[in-house]
């Protein structure tokens, strides 16, 4: 016979963590990502996108290896946020122009020189 026990809900509940990990990520991802629009050229805001989800997808990797998260856990860990950032970051990278953002910064470069002392 089922014996009703009061824990089996919380035993059974889905955890809130994914969901918070998520929204952390997003927060940290989104804040950078408006600024680098706001205060960038539009031709390097692909690059520095690109360059932010590989620091966060580093960031994410050092953490599961410090907390130890299981690479085959059931739930969404931090191996996963990992390895979407750096899918998000690589796709970024293809699809950002390279020769586009290296003529804007040698363009700033020759300002600077002429400009300088």
């Amino acid at each position: 016979m089922f014996a009703f026990s009061p824990n089996w809900i919380m035993r059974n509940a889905p955890s809130l963590e994914p969901f918070g990990l998520f929204a952390l990520f997003c927060a940290l991802t989104a804040l950078p990502a408006v600024l680098m629009i706001r205060v960038l050229e539009p031709e390097l805001v692909l690059p520095a996108f690109s360059i932010l989800l590989f620091v966060e997808a580093a960031i994410a990797a050092f953490v599961a290896r410090l907390i130890s998260v299981r690479e085959n856990a059931a739930s969404v860990t931090m191996w996963d946020f990992a390895g979407a950032f750096t899918f998000i970051g690589c796709a970024a990278t293809i699809f950002a122009e390279p020769d586009q953002a290296v003529l804007f910064l040698e363009e700033q470069a020759a300002l600077r020189s002429d400009s300088g002392p």
